[in-house]
């Protein structure tokens, strides 16, 4: 196994200080603190609807964008009010455990697997289960997030669902640790495979000018749906946590005009999320 690690220690003592009250965050009241998965962030999306968020609810938000994993992580340790991401069962867990106190279902897109427009493992076309097969047959380069993001997640829960192991141990499966554009990046540098969201590699198309080295190989299996849910953060495990303000946010993700606005998000006039998905 190969493991990719840029993360620094700057960049976990920088995160730590934004979630644990730093000048980052003030103690301001109207300020709420969430933590959302990279693709949110990375796609625009958030910077295009906080505008919106600002001006209709008088709440000011703020947001670390990093693997859902570690964004519910924050959630538990009561560093973030609310919670936008995309693992669904890690989310009813953080549920179920009392950590969140509502999981609302707001938008959807899909994932899919990419990767050289030779397809050297012959994957274009195909189901997701019968592309994972080739592609570990012919032991091609396989760049994964290795980040316990929620797009790992889906990236595990479909090698066993393809009937093979996750393929860590093998010298041909990497693991980048990092977030999804880098990700992409270092596929395309090792003319490998990996799977994303829809939305994050329609940024990186865009960031390309229409012309990116990964092509899109495999979509439109049923397996690969992303679903992105709002989590309010429990008061009654995190004492200083807004479920006011976070409630108001949920609420607003689901109103029929950010709805609408969401939809409305494009890149390169491609629609990158979708909605009225439970």
């Amino acid at each position: 196994m190969k493991r990719y690690v840029f993360i620094t220690l700057l960049t976990i003592i920088a995160a730590f200080l934004i979630f644990s009250g730093s000048t980052a965050f003030s103690s301001d009241a109207k300020r709420l603190r969430m933590a959302t998965t990279t693709s949110t962030d990375d796609t625009g999306l958030l910077d295009y609807l906080k505008p919106y968020f600002v001006k209709e609810t008088g709440i000011d938000i703020q947001w670390i964008a990093t693997g859902t994993g570690k964004a519910l992580k924050l959630g538990e340790n009561c560093d973030a009010d609310v919670l936008l991401v995309h693992a669904p069962g890690l989310e009813k867990k953080f549920v179920a455990d009392g950590f969140g106190t509502s999981r609302n279902v707001v938008m959807y897109n899909d994932f899919v697997m990419i990767g050289p427009a030779s397809d050297p493992a012959g994957v274009k076309g195909n189901r997701v289960k019968e592309a994972l097969n080739a592609v570990s047959s012919k032991k091609m380069k396989f760049i994964s997030r290795g980040d316990k993001s929620g797009t790992h997640q889906a990236e595990m829960n479909l090698w066993k669902s393809s009937g093979l192991p996750v393929p860590d141990k093998e010298s041909w499966y990497i693991q980048a640790g990092q977030g999804m554009l880098t990700t992409i990046q270092m596929a395309a540098e090792q003319n490998g495979y990996t799977l994303t969201d829809r939305g994050t590699y329609i940024k990186h198309e865009d960031t390309m000018k229409g012309n990116p080295p990964l092509k899109i190989l495999v979509e439109g299996d049923d397996l690969l749906k992303n679903i992105y849910s709002v989590i309010v953060v429990n008061q009654a495990k995190c004492p200083n946590v807004k479920p006011d303000l976070a409630k108001a946010f949920s609420n607003w993700m689901s109103m029929p005009s950010t709805q609408k606005l969401i939809t409305g998000f494009k890149l390169s006039g491609k629609q990158l999320f979708f909605v009225s998905s439970k």
